[in-house]
């Protein structure tokens, strides 16, 4: 008799193996998309950024949503990141990044309807690409939103080194919230 769980449980055993952990460096050659805010109600064209360019040699917070404009993620995890960092940045943080697996136009319309301003900025992995190479991707096929999604977390990097990393169980939002990060800075 075949069983199931011996199968899938072999799969999780390599997927946790892959996920990036607290000491290793994220990767510095991905680029990624930097949204601009919509000008006379058109999204720019993002400019292209190599992730090492937006977090060597300094401080910063990184948090990932599944999607932009869903419930969670517009109704708290970026406005908590928007409401909160001032308080984060006072606490030796240079900059916040909120990515996401959407194209920079999505991104774009997503932070000019949450008033993103410079409060937080916002980055466009459209292909999926950092997401994948950190090990932190997901199926979001049964929610309607595609295979190559993000995991919710929110991790510190210094000079691209992660230094803390909390990642989302299913359908939770606990520990990758604006005030979760601001007790670990």
């Amino acid at each position: 008799m075949y069983h199931c769980t011996n199968h899938f449980s072999g799969a999780l055993k390599n997927l946790v193996k892959s996920v990036i952990k607290v000491g290793e460096k994220v990767p510095m050659d991905v680029t990624l998309g930097k949204a601009l805010p919509p000008v006379d109600g058109v999204c720019a064209i993002a400019p292209k950024v190599l992730s090492g360019e937006l977090f060597k040699d300094r401080k910063v917070v990184l948090f990932a949503v599944p999607g932009a404009f869903t419930p969670t993620c517009s109704a708290k995890h970026l406005p908590g990141f928007i409401e909160k960092s001032e308080e984060i940045k006072k606490k030796g943080i240079s900059e916040i990044f909120c990515i996401a697996t959407n194209d920079p136009f999505v991104m774009s319309a997503w932070g000019k309807d949450v008033n993103a301003g410079t409060s937080v900025t916002l980055l466009s992995d459209g292909n999926s690409e950092f997401t994948k190479k950190i090990g932190l991707e997901m199926d979001g096929s049964a929610f309607l939103l595609g295979a190559d999604r993000s995991q919710r977390y929110a991790m510190i990097l210094d000079s691209g080194v992660v230094k803390h990393l909390a990642v989302e169980e299913g359908g939770k939002f606990e520990v990758s919230t604006a005030e979760a990060i601001l007790k670990q800075l």
